[in-house]
């Protein structure tokens, strides 16, 4: 009831503040002649005062931050266009609690109806194993045969992606080393089935259930690259004893993390932004479903999100075919991207800084890769979860982006460093 009066006082001051263009206004009336009682009725009136942008001594530019101490003063553009996406996210999520609705869906209009609806998808043709649950869980393997190999990795895929992502590790380097290789589509992505219990530990059991199936082992190793980290950090909380090894290539960080200091979270603008798309991801799907379909969203190209390196890369790569309108209208897709994100970002049931060294004898490591130009999730954070856990092994690339699996060497440092402990040459 609350919100609902606030968005007609809103609606009410834009009317005033914005006329309708029909023709001229009427002249106002002229004032009542003042008498006692409009004198003390004016007392008590408030006056609705026009929205105005703050006067430029009002506007704080912060200094530039030196590497290493905080997080650097982002571009304009980038503090600008986040701080326009969190403002436009809080008013569809205040636009939209104060409808009159007992379910949540989208704006009623029929084009939107027609395009959230169910669609023949094609044929699943993927290997696939049955998990205890009852769901499917598809796969693809690359490498040499499982029965010839000497290393077994499970590569853990990130938000919109697949088990088709590319990860670059040179054939030369397959066949020295007589690698495995097993990428499979996480709950709900390409051919698996939706998890409606996504928790980050079945992320975990997933991953142990499909080593089981696939026979890895008593030990694999794991490499998860961005989202496809939450899993990984995971399994080091759920099934140490299964792993081999560990590689976390550019993870994101959740800020619910205990551990967090405020000094490195307050001033990073991308909290407020997770934090308000958590809260509409929750209470209003529909509008939100609407609202990334929409044409205003930045580019794949946008350097808010990416640097040069990445943009390169962007030129001779797919991208994110997932991130599509067309897509992103269809539920399955929809859904499958907010039950991750919430997951994800959301409460965990545990703090990654309590971990302990699951190779306690050195017997093998665990690896974080970080572009230091990450636009995406920042260095500081990686440089500070590294500090809190010594045991993991930092790798920082001085012009990496999000997208440094894909340049040129790194994805043969990263197996090089986990498999067999060479270290990058730098």
């Amino acid at each position: 009831m609350y919100l609902r009066r606030k968005l007609s006082q809103l609606v009410q001051r834009r009317s005033k503040i914005h006329p309708p263009e029909e023709g001229p206004l009427p002249p106002p009336p002229p004032p009542p002649p003042p008498t006692s009682s409009n004198k003390n009725k004016n007392k008590n009136t408030h006056q609705i005062v026009p929205f105005s942008s703050p006067p430029p001594s009002r506007i704080r530019i912060e200094p530039e931050i030196p590497h290493g101490d905080g997080f650097e003063n982002p571009r304009r553009f980038d503090r600008e266009s986040s701080a326009g996406v969190v403002g436009l996210l809080l008013g569809i999520f205040l636009v939209r609690m104060g409808m009159e609705s007992s379910a949540v869906q989208a704006p009623p209009t029929e084009t939107m109806e027609e395009s959230t609806e169910l669609v023949e998808y094609p044929p699943v043709t993927s290997s696939r194993i049955k998990l205890r649950d009852g769901r499917f869980l598809a796969y693809t393997e690359r490498g040499v045969p499982k029965s010839r190999s000497n290393y077994k990795v499970v590569i853990v895929h990130g938000f919109g992606s697949s088990k088709e992502m590319s990860f670059p590790v040179s054939r030369e380097l397959i066949e020295k080393l007589g690698i495995y290789i097993v990428l499979y589509d996480r709950a709900g992505y390409g051919d698996s089935d939706m998890n409606s219990k996504r928790t980050v530990k079945s992320e975990a059991l997933d991953i142990q259930e499909l080593a089981e199936w696939l026979q890895l082992g008593s030990k694999f190793y794991v490499i998860g690259v961005s989202m496809g980290s939450y899993p990984t950090w995971s399994c080091l909380k759920y099934i140490p004893d299964r792993l081999a090894g560990v590689a976390l290539v550019v993870p994101t960080v959740n800020y619910r993390w205990p551990s967090l200091p405020e000094s490195l979270t307050k001033p990073d603008y991308r909290k407020k932004l997770i934090r308000w798309s958590l809260r509409i991801a929750s209470h209003a799907p529909g509008l939100l479903q609407w609202w990334v379909t929409q044409k205003w969203h930045p580019s794949e190209g946008d350097p808010t999100l990416f640097n040069q390196r990445d943009i390169e890369v962007l030129k001779t790569t797919p991208g994110f075919p997932m991130f599509t309108p067309e897509n992103l209208r269809r539920r399955r897709v929809f859904e499958t991207l907010r039950s991750d994100f919430k997951v994800g970002f959301g409460k965990w049931e545990f703090d990654p800084m309590d971990l302990s060294d699951p190779f306690p004898k050195g017997a093998s490591s665990v690896h974080i890769w970080q572009g230091h130009e990450d636009k995406v999730v920042p260095f500081q954070l990686q440089r500070f979860v590294s500090g809190k856990l010594p045991w993991i092994k930092y790798h920082e690339i001085p012009d990496g982006g999000h997208l440094l699996v894909h340049y040129n060497g790194v994805c043969d440092a990263i197996v090089k460093a986990l498999l067999i402990g060479e270290e990058p040459v730098s």
